[in-house]
């Protein structure tokens, strides 16, 4: 049975639909971080966080504002996956006070203990794991619960963050188990919606060439990108990884081309989304560089984070808060031009030394330019206001 496109809700309009509370606090977490974190990189500002200075900004980025766009999506997605109404109200209200608490407890944790915001930080993605499992099993929605794993992965990813940040001082491999998570969601929910979304406007609106139906070769792809990340996660340094890496790279690379992104320079919503894919398979070849010892790691890691992650949730972000406000589907493009110069600003930081300090500079302040941008032209709909003056009663599901 299909479900309702919408759903009688009385209460605050920003708890009627998941991706309401989540894409906006997750925009204002993503700028307030940043804006941050560069005071701290230079020494001018002391944080209260267990974490050192490095951790907490890899925590609060991969932990912290991922989280929350995720569980938006998700919670927006599931009901659509599930022909079952979605979370809203109080279980809404009550995971968004469990993520803030999360980001507070992380915030304090030198003054609070290492374990309790520990806890209370790892309690919101256990919490979003049994949530959507509920809805998938109820749904019998079977083929959903790999992103369900997915979570869960990261769920474990956080927890060893905290423990590993605590027992042995920095938390790299937890950082590279969350990575890789985030790196693979991008890859099955991106390879989904990209093509779909594509094909769609292309025979609406562009006839032509379309995009190549999901099939082996994308099978092949994301599970060849699978063990390529494991090994990067277990041994980052390894010829064998080095050329995993670069093979699963040249596939997801493939894999993009067969999008016909290049007939849809029309449409930005859709072009945004095809350049954030663009990230995954730069990320996984500049990690292979590394590798062999011919980058730095952290090229290939802010290709992933900044430009994958960022340029993806934006993308998503945009037009889900659009489409499920009843606005029309056109796009702010000084944002998505913000968040595209702030990802090859920082990877380019790590590529040229010689101008690092003026290109991460760049790279910060258009990140924060991008998400405040989100936060101030979005806000209103994610709230309740409809532009177009329609009723706030309902939530689009």
């Amino acid at each position: 049975m299909a479900v309702p496109r919408y759903r009688d809700y009385r209460g605050w309009p920003v708890l009627s639909a998941g991706f309401r509370p989540f894409f906006l606090l997750g925009a204002i977490q993503a700028g307030l971080a940043i804006l941050v974190w560069l005071p701290v990189f230079y020494g001018e500002l002391r944080l209260t966080s267990a974490f050192t200075p490095r951790d907490w900004h890899v925590h609060e980025m991969l932990y912290g504002y991922l989280p929350a766009i995720i569980t938006g999506f998700l919670f927006t997605a599931i009901p659509n996956w599930t022909g079952r109404l979605p979370i809203q109200g109080t279980p809404l209200l009550a995971l968004v006070m469990v993520w803030i608490a999360g980001r507070l407890g992380v915030a304090f944790s030198a003054e609070t203990t290492w374990w309790a915001a520990m806890l209370i930080d790892a309690s919101f993605l256990l919490l979003v794991a049994l949530a959507a499992a509920r809805e998938i099993v109820a749904g019998r929605n079977w083929r959903n619960l790999a992103v369900v794993l997915l979570v869960l992965i990261l769920l474990g990813g956080n927890v060893s963050f905290h423990l590993e940040a605590h027992h042995f001082g920095a938390a790299d491999r937890a950082t590279r188990i969350g990575i890789a998570v985030v790196v693979l969601l991008i890859s099955l929910i991106g390879g989904r919606i990209i093509p779909s979304f594509t094909r769609n406007w292309l025979v609406r609106d562009n006839p032509g060439r379309l995009p190549v139906p999901f099939g082996r070769f994308d099978m092949i792809a994301i599970v060849l990108g699978a063990l390529a990340l494991f090994a990067w996660i277990v041994a980052p340094d390894r010829r064998v990884t080095g050329v995993a890496l670069a093979l699963a790279g040249l596939l997801h690379l493939v894999r993009l081309a067969r999008w016909a992104g290049d007939r849809t320079l029309a449409e930005r919503l859709l072009v945004i989304l095809h350049v954030g894919y663009f990230f995954v398979p730069l990320g996984f070849l500049l990690n292979a560089l590394a590798a062999f010892g011919h980058a730095l790691p952290s090229a290939g890691i802010h290709a992933w984070m900044a430009g994958a992650a960022g340029i993806m949730t934006l993308g998503v972000m945009t037009r889900a808060t659009l489409g499920h406000t009843g606005q029309r589907l056109t796009a702010t493009q000084a944002i998505y031009a913000a968040i595209v110069v702030a990802a090859l600003a920082r990877v380019c930081a790590v590529l040229d030394g010689a101008d690092s300090g003026m290109l991460l500079h760049i790279a910060a302040f258009a990140w924060v330019a991008a998400f405040a941008g989100f936060a101030v032209a979005y806000g209103p709909l994610l709230v309740g206001v409809r532009r177009n003056g329609l009723s706030v009663g309902k939530a689009m599901v």
